[in-house]
């Protein structure tokens, strides 16, 4: 048993207690990481052994195992978290000196032959079929996952095979870095107030609140989402949008303000090849392919249908949607439409259409009540409750601990928030499991999740208002954390989110946007900040008739990025190399209305499939947005918030984890195959749309 007193990650996995973030340091980091490796290679080899003297059943072979890989999880998973919430040089080090060993022991466990085929024995013995669907899924998977990590390959080959994972990790930790580094580099300091003409006052107090941290005086322009967005989508003055949006799409490149400074050029070419090598080595054509042996869709030819299909059905609207942008620059003396006037201009054009500004909106969407709102809106649909805990030690004065209870007070699981953009904070907004559900000799272990969102933060005394996007964001994220907490499944492997197929992870979430479009829930919590009035009936019409405003651009762009990675992926070819800028332009010359600067390197940033989980398998996001849509017309087809058809949703979908196919989840709930329909219609898509 390792020494638990003074290291707060190893009294952790000693207890079902919630991390001591406030006491968790740096340096606790690799000796807790290395006593638990130390203790889990033990474990494993306990097992095979137990297995070897008798038949091996789930608990003399997977159960301890299982156990042991997640004590080493729940100790490790605080320490990626804080490297992303609150960076820092120790937080680095720290996280640097973690991930070699965690991924040496990931592929020393996926490779152990010995362990696969005491697996393999339990999936032939007559034991197999007296486990229940959940067990078999566990062990049907880490036969598949055997296979992927390279157990069946010859001594060299697996060994080159972990010399490829270790460095694709590594590469994806500097490659995240690189990007935060560059984001937080450039920043410009404004001190004449005529530059910010057509900014709006939210966006002025947040500048100036941007230059007073900084002991500044006037406003300071940063590359976070909350100051970027503003600019790009109310700066007056052209040259400094131009300007801002420069500096945003050469982050971490060879050009631009910060060129060559924090460049993840040959980062990207050298996890492109590694990518390419090791699904080489284990039999496939190229990574895309390696990449669908956990996915829904079929193969990378399907996916390529897919997206130009919905390319076709979408490039007509976007030509009309950017037309309409032109006519109104022009106005303005503009001949030439810009990539950093689509943004400005896409704001005016809803100005003209729908007579309301985003803007309009922001004092209506409180941070503190669209967050009850949500609650509301969950508890309604899913009859559990959530409340808030105050004895839960947190890293940041802004995050938030809630429970989740079900209506006769069983607890489901836990949530931190960590909701506004700081300094030292990874960009975007993303769920994370601290610890999934599992069953124990003492009990269930209840899932927790972190999530965290880059909102605009309070000015001064007054709360955070957010735009209707950054609530659509919240609903979403948690979309995802209703997804890992309500889970029913006992076996963490296959418990939530832990294993669902990746093309299918964004159901749950997508899902969860739709609420913030329907009058019946924002009723429950849009009203305004200072009055307590509720959000207008003639402001909501114009936020529901503007819905599908820009859809067929937005559409496109996804297309866009999608079918980048893909081909990226599926087109890899060692004797020319990664052709990563080669490929986006051919992509873009196919399927987008406008081409943006040559300058432009949003590859560079493009952290979902360099430094995440979606490497040819970004198009899940419209994947799975077809299911999403279609999910939620049934309760189109009755009401909002129908009892009935909620449960179902939450026992065929949410429950379910990944102890059958996705797409039988689906089924289960919605009576058929999935249509393509839902999506359209929502989008605006099903007919023309004039200009």
């Amino acid at each position: 048993m390792t020494d638990t007193r003074d290291n707060p990650l190893l009294r952790l996995v000693e207890t079902d207690q919630l991390p001591e973030f406030d006491a968790i340091a740096p340096a606790h980091a690799e000796p807790a990481v290395d006593a638990l490796i130390d203790e889990a290679r033990a474990a494993v080899d306990q097992a095979i052994a137990k297995a070897a003297d008798t038949a091996p059943t789930w608990a003399n072979l997977i159960a301890p195992v299982d156990a042991a890989q997640d004590r080493l999880g729940r100790a490790f998973s605080p320490v990626s978290h804080l490297h992303s919430v609150m960076d820092s040089p120790a937080w680095r080090e720290a996280y640097q000196a973690c991930l070699p060993k965690l991924t040496a022991f990931s592929s020393e466990i996926g490779q152990n032959g010995d362990l696969f085929e005491a697996v393999q024995r339990l999936r032939d013995s007559a034991e197999y079929a007296r486990l229940d669907a959940a067990q078999q899924r566990v062990i049907d998977d880490m036969l598949r996952d055997f296979r992927l990590a390279g157990v069946a390959l010859d001594d060299d080959a697996k060994a080159r095979y972990r010399e490829i994972a270790q460095r694709r990790s590594e590469l994806a930790t500097t490659y995240q870095q690189n990007l935060l580094d560059a984001t937080q580099a450039w920043r410009r300091h404004i001190t004449d107030e005529t530059e910010l003409a057509g900014l709006p006052d939210s966006a002025r107090a947040l500048l100036a609140q941007n230059a007073a941290s900084k002991d500044l005086d006037g406003w300071l322009v940063t590359l976070d989402a909350p100051s970027f967005i503003a600019v790009l989508s109310h700066a007056a003055d052209r040259g400094l949008r131009a300007e801002v949006y420069e500096a945003f799409s050469t982050r971490a490149s060879d050009v631009g303000p910060n060129g060559g400074e924090y460049d993840n050029s040959a980062l990207m070419d050298e996890i492109l090849a590694l990518r390419h090598e090791a699904a080489g080595l284990l039999g496939f054509a190229n990574y895309a392919e390696q990449s669908l042996a956990t996915k829904m869709a079929d193969s990378p030819d399907q996916i390529e249908r897919f997206l130009l299909d919905l390319a076709e059905r979408t490039r007509d609207t976007a030509r009309s949607e950017l037309d309409a942008l032109r006519t109104l620059a022009r106005a303005d003396g503009i001949d030439t439409l810009e990539a950093w006037d689509v943004p400005y201009y896409a704001e005016r054009l809803k100005e003209q259409r729908y007579d309301f500004s985003d803007e309009d909106l922001r004092p209506y969407f409180p941070a503190p009540a669209v967050v009850d709102g949500l609650f509301r809106v969950v508890e309604r649909l899913y009859d559990v409750r959530i409340r808030q805990r105050h004895d839960v030690r947190t890293w940041h004065d802004d995050v938030t601990v809630y429970e989740i209870r079900d209506a006769d007070g069983a607890p489901r699981g836990v949530f931190y928030l960590d909701p506004y953009a700081r300094e030292g904070k990874r960009g975007g907004a993303w769920m994370d499991g601290f610890q999934n559900r599992r069953v124990h000799a003492d009990g269930i272990q209840l899932p927790v999740a972190f999530l965290t969102c880059n909102f605009s933060p309070p000015i001064g005394d007054a709360p955070a208002l957010l735009t209707h996007d950054e609530v659509t964001t919240l609903f979403h994220e948690f979309g995802h954390g209703l997804h890992h907490m309500l889970t029913r499944v006992d076996y963490a492997p296959v418990a939530g989110i832990a294993g669902v197929e990746w093309d299918a992870v964004e159901l749950p979430s997508q899902f969860m946007e739709n609420w913030c479009w329907a009058r019946e829930s924002l009723d429950l919590f849009a009203a305004h900040h200072e009055t307590g009035a509720p959000l207008p009936a003639d402001l909501f019409d114009k936020l529901a008739a503007s819905r599908n405003h820009m859809a067929g651009w937005q559409m496109l762009r996804q297309v866009e990025f999608s079918l980048f990675d893909l081909r990226l992926h599926r087109d890899y070819d060692p004797g020319r190399g990664a052709r990563v800028l080669e490929t986006l332009d051919a992509v873009r010359a196919e399927v987008a209305v406008m081409t943006p600067p040559s300058f432009n390197r949003f590859p560079h940033s493009f952290m979902h499939i360099f430094a995440g989980g979606y490497a040819a398998g970004y198009y899940s996001y419209k994947w799975a947005e077809v299911l999403s849509a279609d999910a939620f017309s049934a309760f189109e087809e009755t009401t909002l918030f129908d009892t009935t058809t909620g449960r179902r949703f939450l026992t065929e979908v949410l429950e379910r984890g990944a102890t059958r196919d996705a797409i039988d989840n689906f089924i289960a709930f919605r009576g058929r195959e999935p249509s393509i329909d839902a999506l359209l219609r929502h989008s605006g898509l099903d007919e023309p749309r004039a200009a």
